[in-house]
């Protein structure tokens, strides 16, 4: 039914053969829109429970997959070719089995791979973290160099005494009066591990601790940790201290190695450690250069989709779209054959039962599409709403807020136009406008980029052209282009005697002389000492004309609520009224708007005071013409007359018919099904009728109504205050930058109008080309979700969710 309303729905019974559901399935997903009701909700019974549970771990394998070609240098999977898949798949290249045996393999041998490279590393850190220890041991048996220490000792002895010393050897204290134990430890802990040291040996030990410049690869992480060398120590090579120190030490994980008893074995071992860490590196470069051949293997087109996705990302889309399929038969109630309860568009059924019968050709048992006949099923039938590239943002905003009921009037085809318009009214401005409109013009030529990498920019690159494009028109109709008037046509005003005092050179009194100025605000208003004013009084009028104008649209939409429903009670007593509140009182403050611009008044009425004598009862001394204030008097006594009539005789219609069913009930006259939900309307008295609740729920919607409506004028008011904003913004940035620059006496100035532009490009840029426009978007979806859409929309209904291949496969891209 297109953007008005949605679809009809259809109601079937979906049968399928249980030898081969998948291919059926399949089809639906591919080539119709068909939403699957859960069979075996109450049961909970999933027959496809263990096809479901092998493409998990299929997906789990494919994980793991990704994430070791990740840490490979050069791998970049190709994506995004899902319709290259699709083909591809069309002709059962892929198989479950096939690929199940193939995964479990390369998981296999990914996963020995994976384990040797793990143990090649942690030998090679033993060696690094080794050689660290013989490094340092070589550098202090040389004494080199002096190296930084931390005594946590008694400190009778400076450093630079104590680290030339021997601590262990033949000298004057004896042979092996003093041990030691020595490791590598992260940087990060040696503050804590000295603390710990201390309260174990109560500081009776002595530690040193050097910083070394190579780093260490964690194998399990594949990050870079730093680590430092340390040498504790202490009194005796064994005892009761030894064994604390070594719980401490393994309590921090610090790697343990032997310390060279004297400066020629450091060498000898430095000099071997080198050697062997050398292998280590061959080793693991020819690890790299073997996960690059397996890996280059796994990113290459598969054979049968030379120009589509690598074969990985084949395979990862293959199990989404297996794993779906699975899914959706689990909803199936099983038996002899397979069945589900669907829902369909009404006009695609043909196109499904001719998909059902080219599939059963050459089978015995066939799939069967059995639409209800005069609506047996109690479920309420989804909301489906064909949308194409540009209307999808639209109806996405609509959607937001709620789902319309089904067939139920959409917001969405009048938000279409008023959106951007509205917007373009808050945010109007010729040169700003241009910027909002060049962005989305570049959206749209560069949309397949976004298309995955940024899906909301891709989706809404229509509506941000259609704003730009409103923005620039009422940025002419005001005549503002960066808060500069634009002498598009020559001006309908005249300075006769130059001293700025200008008189119209047109015809004010609308007689047939010349008319004013052609199109938009006359670019002399700009910078008259008057131009606030007169533009506040426009921008005001013009937010009150189109708010009004589009509340009385959403009416009228209510109008053909009722009328589609069939619902005469809603149409006389709620539609008529609410029409009749509408333009007895703010359509006809409209109305004295437009004939206050377009006819000549001697003396000057007041708009506001009018509308107060017409509410209050008083007289009105400066009437628009004659015979206005009597008119206005018999307006207000039908808006008076409007409020009753929405309040009090709906209720009790309800109560009479309510009474008049149960009376047929009791005689037999009325069937039981007949009766449910015979009263129509969304009052919530399907089965339960209670006269107390509804009469509440019609003074709440009468109340909400007349306040609403009277709030919803004043809230239009922001269209005006929006626009009155961004237009001083604009005219400061411009004043406090570029004419301040231009001021500049030469040869300066050129140098000056350069950093101004700078600074006025970027003040544009982020306050309103960022800021601003995010301001103005967010009231124009607020005047839309509240004041426009709260007259007809109900929003209680559910999306249409079918079953389609292609937007799982996108969703999964994302």
């Amino acid at each position: 039914m297109g953007l008005l309303r949605s679809e009809a729905m259809a109601h079937g019974t979906l049968i399928l053969p249980v030898q081969d559901p998948k291919k059926y399935v399949d089809k639906i997903g591919k080539e119709t829109s068909v939403q699957f009701e859960d069979m075996n909700a109450r049961e909970m019974r999933r027959p496809y429970r263990k096809y479901v549970q092998r493409i998990e771990e299929m997906e789990r394998i494919l994980r793991f997959l990704f994430e070791e070609m990740g840490k490979v240098e050069g791998c970049k999977v190709t994506r995004n070719f899902i319709s290259e898949f699709l083909e591809a798949d069309a002709s059962d290249q892929y198989q479950l089995d096939s690929l199940e045996l193939e995964l479990q393999q390369l998981y296999e041998n990914f996963v020995k791979i994976k384990d040797n490279n793990a143990k090649l590393v942690e030998e090679r850190n033993q060696s690094v973290e080794e050689l660290m220890v013989a490094e340092v041991a070589l550098r202090i048996f040389q004494g080199g160099q002096q190296v930084a220490a931390t005594s946590i000792g008694s400190g009778e002895e400076s450093f630079e005494v104590s680290a030339k010393k021997p601590l262990i050897g033949k000298d004057d204290v004896g042979i092996g009066r003093l041990g030691n134990l020595s490791g590598v430890l992260l940087k990060a802990d040696e503050a804590r591990f000295t603390r710990a040291l201390w309260r174990a040996s109560s500081g009776n030990v002595y530690s040193q601790f050097f910083n070394v410049d190579d780093k260490v690869i964690d194998p399990k992480t594949g990050a870079t940790v730093a680590k430092s060398v340390f040498v504790i120590y202490f009194q005796g090579e064994a005892g009761y201290l030894h064994g604390k120190i070594n719980k401490v030490c393994q309590a921090f994980g610090a790697n343990m190695y032997t310390w060279p008893g004297e400066a020629q074995q450091a060498q000898s071992r430095y000099q071997t450690l080198n050697r062997v860490l050398e292998e280590k590196d061959k080793a693991l470069a020819g690890f790299q250069k073997h996960m690059q051949v397996e890996a280059a293997d796994l990113l290459a087109p598969s054979s049968a989709n030379a120009n589509g996705n690598s074969k990985i990302e084949d395979w990862r889309l293959f199990c989404t779209k297996e794993k779906s399929i699975y899914s959706v038969l689990n909803l199936c109630q099983e038996g002899m054959t397979l069945r589900a309860d669907i829902w369909y568009p009404a006009a695609d059924e043909a196109k499904i039962q001719t998909l059902l019968a080219e599939t059963n050709e050459g089978l015995q048992q066939q799939a069967i599409l059995c639409p209800d006949r005069g609506n047996l099923h109690r479920s309420i039938p989804p909301t489906y709403i064909r949308t194409n590239e540009y209307t999808e943002a639209f109806q996405e905003v609509i959607n937001t807020y709620g789902i319309p009921k089904y067939q139920e009037a959409n917001p969405a085809l009048l938000t279409l136009v008023t959106f951007p318009f509205i917007f373009g009214m808050m945010y109007g401005d010729v040169g700003h406008g241009s910027m909002l409109l060049l962005t989305g013009l570049f959206l749209c030529w560069k949309a397949e980029s976004f298309r995955f990498s940024m899906p909301a920019v891709f989706q809404a690159r229509f509506m941000v052209l259609s704003m730009g494009v409103f923005a620039t028109f009422a940025g002419f109709m005001y005549n503002d282009f960066f808060s500069i008037g634009l002498p598009i046509f020559a001006t309908r005003w005249v300075d006769p005697d130059g001293d700025g005092h200008y008189t119209p050179d047109y015809d004010v009194k609308n007689s047939g002389g010349t008319g004013p100025y052609p199109f938009g605000v006359d670019w002399v208003w700009e910078g008259a000492s008057n131009e606030l004013l007169y533009m506040n009084s426009l921008k005001m009028k013009l937010s009150v004309l189109f708010g009004v104008l589009q509340m009385i649209v959403g009416v009228l939409l209510r109008w053909s609520n009722a009328a589609y429903e069939k619902s005469s009670l809603d149409f006389i007593c709620e539609c008529l009224p609410m029409m009749v509140f509408m333009l007895c009182f703010f359509g006809w403050m409209d109305v004295m708007i437009l004939y206050k611009w377009t006819h000549p008044v001697d003396t000057t009425p007041s708009i506001i005071n009018s509308m107060i004598c017409m509410a209050m009862g008083q007289e009105d001394l400066a009437p628009m013409w004659d015979g206005s204030v009597q008119l206005a008097q018999k307006l207000m006594l039908y808006t008076v007359c409007a409020v009753p009539v929405m309040l009090l005789p709906k209720p009790f219609v309800l109560l009479w018919q309510h009474n008049k069913t149960q009376e047929q009930k009791s005689k037999g006259l009325l069937a039981v099904d007949e009766e449910v939900g015979g009263h129509g309307g969304d009052h919530g008295h399907g089965e339960e009728f209670e006269f107390g609740e509804i009469f509440i729920h019609q003074i709440i919607e009468t109340i909400e109504y007349v306040l609403g409506t009277v709030s919803h004028t004043a809230s239009y008011l922001r269209i005006w205050a929006l626009s009155l904003a961004h237009q001083q913004l604009s005219q400061v940035f411009f004043d406090k930058t570029l004419k301040m620059g231009l001021a500049v006496p030469a040869p300066m100035n050129g140098v000056v109008i350069y950093l101004m532009f700078v600074a006025w490009f970027g003040i544009t840029v982020g306050v309103l080309l960022g800021m601003d426009v995010l301001e103005c978007f967010l009231h124009t979806l607020r005047l839309h979700w509240v004041e426009f859409q709260s007259k007809f929309y109900k929003s209680n209904g559910e999306k249409f969710m079918p079953y389609n291949v292609r937007t799982l496969l996108e969703q999964a891209e994302d």
